[in-house]
């Protein structure tokens, strides 16, 4: 698979949007994760407010693939709660795990990281920014 495959145009869009980017004032929760393997850090805020995240904010210092993943939360993750958001995570492992179909509505964007499902070193990079929100939601109060 080639980088173009890889990176496709649609992906570095999305990467560059970064929809989210930044700090979040008077966060209710966050978490930094790290993935030695790369190099990718990853910060996620949050203000949860009425059992649904209310804002998410994201600082990411990694490749493509992790700044998309970030950017595609930064986008669809306020208004849904923490059982979404697990189902999300939970999509976007299986699509790169076994191929399975993305969901449809918010998370459609999923589809974008089909092509990673062949190259499993990179697997963690698009999961890191949803590991990172699932942390920082249990350590939520």
């Amino acid at each position: 698979m080639s980088q173009g495959d890889l990176y496709h145009q649609a992906l570095v869009r999305l990467a560059r949007a970064a929809e989210g980017a930044g700090r979040l004032a008077c966060a209710t929760a966050g978490a930094t994760l790290d993935n030695p393997l790369c190099g990718d850090r990853v910060t996620v805020e949050v203000r949860l407010a009425g059992g649904c995240v209310a804002a998410l904010a994201h600082r990411v210092r990694g490749c493509i693939l992790c700044q998309a993943s970030a950017s595609l939360l930064g986008r669809a993750a306020p208004g849904r709660t923490p059982a979404e958001l697990a189902g999300a995570q939970a999509a976007l492992t299986a699509l790169l795990r076994s191929g399975a179909p993305p969901p449809e509505g918010p998370f459609a964007d999923l589809a974008l990281f089909a092509p990673v499902r062949a190259v499993p070193s990179r697997h963690r990079c698009a999961l890191l920014p949803f590991e990172a929100l699932a942390r920082a939601l249990a350590d939520a109060p």
